[in-house]
């Protein structure tokens, strides 16, 4: 009976591991769309950063800041803008043609 009782409890404690990290993996590190003010915000900070574009794609948590705006240059080029909470730019990261580009850290002065 306590063999019993202790191959119960230890299935139990497994089967509660792989669930929590299960929830952890798929849940942990998520990014989402922006949407309302902070879509807006983040928006005009990036395009106003790049001079000009199209917002492509938002995103929240990317790369350690607070926000990640994707826009469509005038040339077709992409560049990804990185924000901080206050919407303030902490760097730059140019797609070309799909490929990652080097890091450009833009001054946010």
């Amino acid at each position: 009976m306590r063999r019993r009782l202790v191959l119960v409890a230890a299935l139990a404690t497994v089967l509660a591991v792989a669930v929590t990290g299960f929830a952890i993996a798929a849940g942990g590190g998520e990014e989402h769309s922006l949407t309302g003010t902070a879509l807006e915000r983040a928006s005009a900070a990036a395009i106003e950063h790049t001079g000009g574009g199209t917002v492509i794609e938002t995103e929240t948590g990317d790369d350690g800041s607070a926000y990640g705006v994707e826009v469509r240059l005038s040339s077709g080029q992409v560049v990804e803008v990185s924000l901080d909470d206050s919407f303030v730019v902490l760097g730059t990261e140019t797609d070309d043609d799909g490929r990652e580009g080097a890091d450009n850290e833009a001054d946010a002065d």
